[in-house]
């Protein structure tokens, strides 16, 4: 039985503490809002709380952050989803810029370049780790293990390949299936993009990532590398690595890595910009949709739909290991590397515990002279 909603500051408190210990991703985020709003609280019950996060599943973005909108939504409303969300996410936020001061210090200390080398080392085995971890669910979903096949191919491909247009190959496999299923699909895509960089082409590129990116989590990094380093040069392929290996160790949802591209671009103000955006799409389709989850959650044209855009982005956080491994420097990171993918894909270690590791023996490696760091 679902008890009295809670009071404002009762969300605020409660969602603010997820958001400061939501170390590990999309899943402990889920797992954490369930304990908090059906086991322990019982403000929801389970089988809404499980159709939320399937409705959410079906959205672009992230769908975490859109689940714990959702959940604040539901208790008190649009002012309970906004505070509920901000709660959220501001946490990890503020870290992640904090952090990114420091790594993207015109001349940082030694160790901080060696702690930074040596964590975005492993981001290719954790993209790899990412990926993996939904192939199962997926393919079982799957009509056609053929078609599921040929869209994994198409995100893995336009990942490695053509990053910035991963978002159509992603809609395109999404349409094509809808197609299939003797459906109608309705599109209506943004193809344009600011080509002179600036707080524009900020925006843009946290636009792709916050509205159009099917997948959520890792899959928002083949959106971002080609336009953060070789579109607009705000990065260089060490950095990028660095920011990604910031969106991983740091709490609350990946796509705060984000905030540390904008920070590249334009400072304090940029990283802001960039996270307003980003998340403003999860806000609108949850604060202005969300009576609707129930029914999207059976509509057979999104079903359609995620099962063609799902595999294409699961296809693509596999494929961004190959532009993520490329960016790597140096022989010792390449060994890092291997060290990485044999902790998350061998022994199962976390992957905040073996971005830190690999951090802390880059810090040390650099501290001592014993390898050199750009």
């Amino acid at each position: 039985m679902e008890r009295a909603a809670p009071s404002l500051p009762a969300i605020l408190r409660e969602w603010g503490r997820i958001g400061c210990i939501g170390f590990g991703g999309p899943p402990t985020h889920i797992a954490l809002l369930r304990r908090l709003c059906v086991d322990r609280r019982h403000w929801l019950d389970a089988a809404e709380f499980e159709d939320a996060l399937a409705a959410c599943n079906l959205l672009p973005g992230p769908a975490s952050t859109q689940l714990s909108i959702y959940c604040a939504w539901r208790l008190r409303g649009p002012v309970g989803g906004l505070v509920g969300g901000l709660a959220f996410i501001v946490p990890g936020l503020v870290l992640i810029l904090a952090l990114a001061a420091v790594f993207l210090a015109s001349a940082p200390p030694l160790w901080i370049r060696g702690a930074a080398a040596g964590a975005g080392a492993g981001v290719a085995a954790v993209a790899v780790q990412a990926g993996l971890s939904l192939v199962p669910a997926s393919r079982a979903r799957a009509r056609s293990r053929l078609r599921w096949a040929a869209y994994g191919l198409a995100g893995g491909a336009a990942a490695a390949t053509v990053g910035p247009w991963l978002v159509v190959v992603l809609l395109g496999c999404g349409a094509a299936e809808i197609v299939v299923r003797g459906r109608t699909p309705v599109l209506g895509v943004p193809l344009f993009a600011a080509s002179t960089g600036g707080l524009g082409a900020l925006a843009w590129v946290a636009f792709k990532v916050g509205a159009l990116s099917y997948g959520g989590g890792f899959v928002i990094v083949p959106l971002m590398q080609a336009d953060a380093v070789h579109r607009y040069h705000w990065l260089t392929d060490g950095q990028f690595l660095n920011a990604v290996a910031l969106g991983q160790v740091t709490p609350g949802p990946v796509v705060h890595t984000v905030a540390v591209v904008g920070y590249a671009a334009a400072g304090l103000g940029g990283g802001l910009l960039a996270a307003a955006v980003a998340f403003s799409p999860s806000f609108a389709f949850v604060l202005g949709g969300g009576r609707w989850f129930g029914a999207l959650r059976v509509n057979p044209s999104a079903r359609a739909f995620l099962d063609g855009a799902g595999p294409a982005a699961i296809g693509a956080i596999l494929g961004s290991a190959i532009p993520l491994a490329s960016a790597l420097g140096t022989w010792w990171q390449f060994v890092l590397l291997g060290v990485a993918a044999v902790a998350l894909l061998v022994l199962r270690r976390g992957v905040v515990a073996t971005l830190v590791a690999l951090g802390a023996v880059g810090a040390l490696l650099a501290a001592t002279h014993a390898v050199s760091v750009s």
